[in-house]
């Protein structure tokens, strides 16, 4: 099909099918080294029954854990399905009332998830991000850029709930804080998304917080108001007024691609009479530091001891347990 002399006469249509060639031999690759791996275990098996052959159980044991560990992450993947999991992810976190107390929880949570993409090899982007008066941060908004990011952490959307001894309190009292985590898939340049601007409104100032003198000499910051809608994006990391702005434009095609699948996804709910599982105001997930240290997800049941790891950024137990009940529901649902 693609040696056909029309294949590329229809330039986005031709992207998307190499987009989807490049994915499916992706996996294939995947897959093919898995069963590798798999072949040289029998044939250190074979080996391990002859004489002397002893030697090879230390290896033979490694290899195994190590196969099942590709395993489970590639059966992982597997569970992306969705039209855009394969996308980078902008993710914003707003702190809860509390002022410092949530402000600084954001903060945690900043670092939770910048933590957890370096683990799995992504880059990061801040796109935003307002620092609070005397800790933490009031909002952030920033880029996650590999593949199946969007997939990952869309199972971060919701409200985070923190309960500790608060260090800002002379009193060392117990405080519970809160945060709220929206995850968008980054809209590729192939996805059209009709944006008038008419009903726009795009506002320069000067930007604050780090970035030397410059920041404040100059109105390189940007914020956009889509009216329509009320979504407002705004953009200070850049020195460039320019790049600011094409920034915040991509922050916000993807809010209202997102918005526009959640209408969609709403629509298919009041068919079905379903409720949602996630949805802005619900509390998804409690990270305990006093009286006792444990993360748990009340929507999976799943839950951590470790709360330093946790925040240290290994949160793939919370995100495959996610993945996994929703797989099971959809097999559920399934005539």
């Amino acid at each position: 099909m693609m040696e056909g002399q029309d294949f590329w006469q229809n330039a986005e249509a031709g992207q998307a099918v190499m987009k989807e060639k490049t994915a499916i031999e992706s996996s294939a690759q995947t897959w093919r080294a898995l069963h590798k791996s798999l072949e040289d275990i029998k044939v250190m098996f074979e080996l391990s029954s002859e004489e002397g052959g002893d030697s090879f159980l230390p290896d033979i044991e490694s290899s195994v854990k190590a196969l099942a560990k590709d395993v489970d992450s590639a059966e992982l993947e597997l569970m992306l399905s969705g039209p855009t999991d394969k996308n980078n992810a902008i993710v914003t976190i707003h702190p809860g009332a509390g002022g410092t107390e949530s402000q600084d929880w954001a903060e945690m949570l900043l670092r939770m998830y910048l933590r957890w993409s370096e683990r799995r090899g992504y880059k990061t982007e801040i796109i935003d991000m307002l620092p609070g008066e005397e800790a933490g941060i009031k909002s952030v908004t920033f880029d996650v850029i590999g593949k199946d990011a969007f997939g990952f952490l869309k199972s971060e959307a919701g409200v985070h709930r923190l309960v500790r001894i608060s260090p800002f309190d002379s009193n060392k009292r117990r405080h519970t804080s809160f945060a709220s985590v929206f995850v968008y898939p980054e809209v590729e340049d192939d996805v059209v998304i009709d944006i008038d601007e008419k009903d726009l409104r795009i506002d320069t100032y000067r930007a604050s917080g780090a970035g030397g003198q410059h920041v404040n000499k100059t109105s390189s910051a940007i914020r956009i108001t889509h009216i329509p809608t009320n979504i407002v994006v705004q953009c200070q990391d850049e020195r460039s007024q320019l790049k600011n702005k094409n920034k915040a434009f991509k922050v916000l095609r993807s809010r209202l691609y997102d918005l526009e699948m959640k209408k969609k996804e709403a629509e298919m709910e009041k068919i079905h009479n379903e409720k949602k599982d996630i949805a802005w105001g619900s509390q998804i997930r409690s990270y305990v530091f006093m009286p006792y240290q444990m993360a748990k997800d009340h929507r999976t049941g799943h839950e951590v001891g470790n709360i330093s790891a946790v925040m240290d950024g290994e949160i793939d137990g919370f995100i495959e347990a996610y993945l996994l009940g929703r797989r099971a529901k959809d097999n559920k649902e399934l005539p």
